[in-house]
């Protein structure tokens, strides 16, 4: 069961740029992990292979940043330190069941007065949102049936609903090719790397989806360039339409919509673990012509 978490923080004291990036963070993540199961952190941090988690950047601001035109982002960098007593989210989102019942202990004993440290800043965890907010459309938890059995399987050919799925990437987004990235969301980019996960973690295996049925329509995005001291991330911000066309099957448009749900949870593309690869589909928000 997948499971996107916001976790609201509170910084005691100054947090300089440096520590704000996606290693820091995953270092973070590790540690509150390692507090309820030692065991488990020592092995996610020496695994290499498609982990069962994603992590956002820190946010300071409102949960949605305007980004071009009907789309979002989200704050991805900071050039800047956050000041002591600045309000903060952060989202965690764990694709497993067993990943989140480890770390049951750590919600249900949550202590706003324990502090974490993020390089030498204190950290209190104040709230945890599990659940749908109007104004933080990041918390949210599903089961995988439940996003398979509600995703849609008929296209409505006069308003283009069920056909259409808009993708927000909030945060740079970018896909492994052989040894190097593209940054082009083309549909295999896109909905393999959903396939994979879902196949890996959700226990209902889909054998094939109808990619050459998703046709990307409208297209409205840019490059990012994400640089710190050891490497630079270059990735896509944006939204892309696509849609769903030709003869095809109820059981593969339903295949297709609860992948296009399902990035919610897992993001795509790389450094998914590392703040990169947010995405979501935009419900009702300009199914393209």
């Amino acid at each position: 069961m997948p499971h996107s978490l916001v976790l609201n923080l509170l910084p005691q004291s100054s947090i300089p740029p440096q520590y704000l990036t996606g290693r820091h963070l995953h270092a973070l993540f590790l540690t509150l992990v390692s507090s309820v199961d030692s065991t488990l952190g020592d092995r996610l941090h020496d695994s290499t292979a498609d982990k069962a988690f994603t992590l956002s950047p820190l946010q300071i601001n409102s949960p949605l940043l305007k980004g071009g035109k009907g789309g979002s982002k989200l704050q991805y960098s900071h050039q800047q330190p956050i000041p002591a007593g600045t309000p903060c989210w952060w989202r965690i989102s764990l694709l497993d069941d067993t990943l989140f019942g480890k770390l049951t202990q750590l919600w249900l004993n949550l202590n706003p007065n324990r502090p974490w440290h993020l390089g030498p800043a204190d950290l209190y965890i104040t709230s945890i949102q599990g659940t749908p907010q109007s104004i933080q459309p990041w918390a949210n938890a599903s089961s995988y049936a439940q996003l398979y059995e509600e995703a849609s399987d008929v296209c409505d050919g006069l308003r283009l609903r069920n056909s259409s799925i808009n993708l927000s990437f909030s945060t740079p987004t970018a896909f492994r090719q052989g040894q190097y990235d593209t940054t082009l969301p083309t549909r295999e980019s896109v909905f393999n790397s959903l396939l994979s996960r879902w196949n890996k973690y959700s226990g209902i295996e889909f054998n094939h989806i109808a990619i050459e049925s998703i046709f990307p329509s409208f297209v409205n995005i840019h490059t990012e360039i994400l640089a710190d001291s050891r490497s630079k991330f270059i990735g896509i911000l944006g939204e892309v339409n696509y849609k769903i066309l030709g003869a095809i099957e109820p059981i593969q448009i339903k295949q297709i919509n609860a992948l296009a749900d399902f990035a919610l949870y897992c993001g795509v593309g790389r450094k998914t673990t590392m703040g990169m690869g947010m995405a979501r589909r935009l419900q009702g928000a300009g199914d393209r012509g």
